[in-house]
């Protein structure tokens, strides 16, 4: 009896460091996080948790893998090609503080309904996941990325956040950024594209290994329908 009247203190001593341990490493995790935004109002990101992702993918099948990807400021991309993918990905981009409610409740009455047709996640959103979470989907993963939206939102502002995600997000196998992709898919610097070329690039986002700006014809018709309604 005394035996396990001992255990039962070892084990519940155990169990709380370890919490205290977890709760300690997750604080030191969200700090870093929220570290890299503040850095990167002033410092351009020279990587993302999507680049590295695809080095491993592409190292642990021996595939060959070659990034094209440059970091340019914003005022040299065509004002088309933002407006393009701001009204594909994210129409209310200026109106929402990270996180677009309507968009949330609309995907998940289409859930409800079992017909999911759309996304609710911000560029904002995005942005993060891009920065430090790649390509995988959990809980855990979209509850972390939900707590240093606010973050991004209030370091960054909305034009910042715009310039990193245009230059970071993935656009192609080994594409990142409008500058590869605009010179990879147009053979055009972003500066020069209009509006044809910007919404069919803005199209391929969703599933950039899959898609082709080429093949976007019909979806790029409704981007740039919604650009003429936001009066782009």
């Amino acid at each position: 009896m005394p035996d396990t009247l001992e255990r039962v203190p070892r084990r519940t001593g155990f169990l709380r460091s370890f919490i205290r341990w977890l709760v300690i490493g997750v604080v030191v995790l969200w700090s870093l996080g929220a570290l890299m935004l503040l850095a990167a109002r002033w410092i351009d990101p020279p990587t993302t948790a999507v680049h590295m992702q695809r080095h491993l993918q592409a190292w642990i099948h021996q595939t060959p893998y070659r990034e094209r990807y440059k970091f340019i400021p914003l005022g040299e991309i065509s004002a088309d090609l933002q407006h393009a993918v701001i009204a594909a990905e994210d129409a209310r981009f200026y109106q929402h503080h990270g996180f677009d409610w309507h968009e949330v409740q609309i995907a998940a009455e289409d859930d409800l309904e079992g017909e999911r047709t759309r996304g609710a996640s911000t560029i904002t959103q995005q942005l993060v996941k891009n920065l430090f979470f790649g390509t995988g989907r959990s809980i855990l993963r979209k509850g972390a990325e939900a707590s240093l939206v606010p973050v991004a939102e209030l370091v960054l502002g909305k034009q910042r956040i715009l310039e990193i995600y245009l230059n970071e997000v993935e656009w192609g196998p080994a594409i990142y950024g409008a500058d590869a992709a605009c010179r990879y898919y147009d053979n055009s610097a972003p500066r020069n594209i209009d509006r044809q070329q910007a919404a069919r690039l803005a199209a391929i986002l969703p599933a950039p290994l899959k898609r082709r700006p080429e093949r976007m014809n019909s979806y790029s018709a409704i981007i740039l329908k919604r650009m003429d309604q936001m009066g782009w």
